[in-house]
């Protein structure tokens, strides 16, 4: 059975940032320009601070690639921190380091419990791997996974349903891959013009006060395959498996499968998708999976993003050095990064079907991958034929 797994190092101010990934099939086209592009996407979005105009991502393959195709051994990306100069003196490796010793944890981030847990006198000793700095190692690999799935004619994108109490109203109809320019072009990644623009309103009033902004983000994949997951066993049912890897965002704080919430306050003769003729789905209320496993087709999972904690209005905290009380430190300004949260949810995504495709399927090379996912629509068509 091949399965994907990936493991991400680095801190948000060290050297680089290595993303190791492995269980890649052989003859997968890859190029650090598609990669480059995808953290371009993550950088963007209306609220975020000033390091984002100045931060760039140089990144190089130190493994697993030759001629532009997977060699079927680990695939390993290197992102090189650029600022590295300016702070070399802060996060040396084998001297002394030198800066000012944080110890006025934030609320709300790792700080805290880390300091305690590793027996640090300085936050910065956590905050460097807990930022959300690190996600940048998993747009990449989430990019290499996203041509993974392309090959089976799946894709994947995400879309703003909401920040702060600005958001879409009514009805959100699915976008489909045909939107994902417009929604791109959004300043907040929405594709509602109205919407947009009250979330920008929302953003700037934050900013004015001091204040940050959460919110909501949907991302959705097309042209999923029937059957991946599993019933059988907890760890291999594939909400399980999503919601995981969303949680596991910095600042996500909930998830939901389709309208999981709306429907939870529906009698059950209103919350199933019923099953068509055709054994299709008139509805879509499930977001895609049911016992485990995905249904095909469209898939839809929502999470909810907490305001930042860092904050210009600084939230009371206690000085670990003394035991005092104190005003939290400020390390970064950005008033939202729910836009930017989104391509890294897509990442996210991509990363845990890309892993189901390959359990499922198998294979040592595309080519393989292909031939048995379309033996198993062959199967799946002659079974439903009437």
């Amino acid at each position: 059975m091949t399965r994907l797994r990936y493991l991400t190092a680095g801190e948000s101010h060290g050297p680089a940032l290595v993303a190791i990934l492995e269980g890649l099939p052989g003859g997968l086209e890859v190029s650090l320009k598609q990669i480059s592009d995808e953290l371009a996407r993550r950088r963007h979005g209306y609220g975020r601070g000033p390091r984002m105009k100045i931060e760039k991502d140089e990144i190089r393959f130190l493994s697993g690639v030759r001629g532009g195709k997977t060699l079927g051994s680990p695939l390993a990306i290197l992102i090189e921190n650029t600022e590295w100069s300016k702070w070399e003196h802060v996060m040396s490796q084998e001297e002394q380091p030198g800066g000012r010793a944080l110890t006025r944890p934030r609320p709300g981030h790792a700080d805290l419990v880390g300091m305690l847990k590793y027996d640090a006198a300085d936050a910065r000793d956590i905050l460097e791997r807990a930022s959300a700095r690190e996600t940048a190692a998993r747009v990449a690999i989430g990019t290499v996974a996203k041509g993974l799935l392309g090959t089976l004619d799946t894709t994947v994108m995400s879309h703003v349903l909401s920040i702060g109490d600005a958001g879409i109203e009514g009805e959100v109809p699915a976008p489909t891959p045909d939107d994902v320019e417009a929604i791109d072009a959004s300043p907040v990644r929405c594709l509602d013009p109205e919407a947009s623009a009250r979330m920008v309103a929302a953003i700037d009033a934050a900013t004015e006060n001091g204040d940050s902004l959460g919110g909501v983000v949907e991302v959705i994949a097309h042209g999923v395959p029937q059957g991946l997951g599993s019933h059988v066993h907890w760890d291999r049912k594939i909400d399980g498996r999503l919601a995981q890897g969303i949680v596991a965002i910095p600042g996500v704080k909930g998830v939901s499968l389709g309208d999981a919430f709306q429907i939870a306050r529906l009698p059950g003769s209103q919350a199933h998708d019923e099953i068509e003729p055709d054994l299709g789905r008139a509805t879509d209320r499930a977001g895609g999976t049911e016992g485990g496993m995905t249904i095909g087709g469209t898939l839809r999972i929502r999470f909810a993003m907490k305001p930042l904690s860092t904050l210009k209005r600084r939230l009371k905290t206690v000085d670990m050095a003394t035991l005092e009380p104190a005003e939290a430190f400020q390390e970064r300004t950005d008033t939202c990064a729910v836009p930017a949260a989104g391509v890294v949810g897509e990442s996210v995504v991509a990363l845990v079907l890309a892993d189901a495709c390959l359990e499922m399927f198998g294979g040592d090379t595309v080519a393989d991958l292909r031939a048995n996912h379309a033996r198993y629509r062959e199967r799946i068509a002659e079974r439903t034929q009437r």
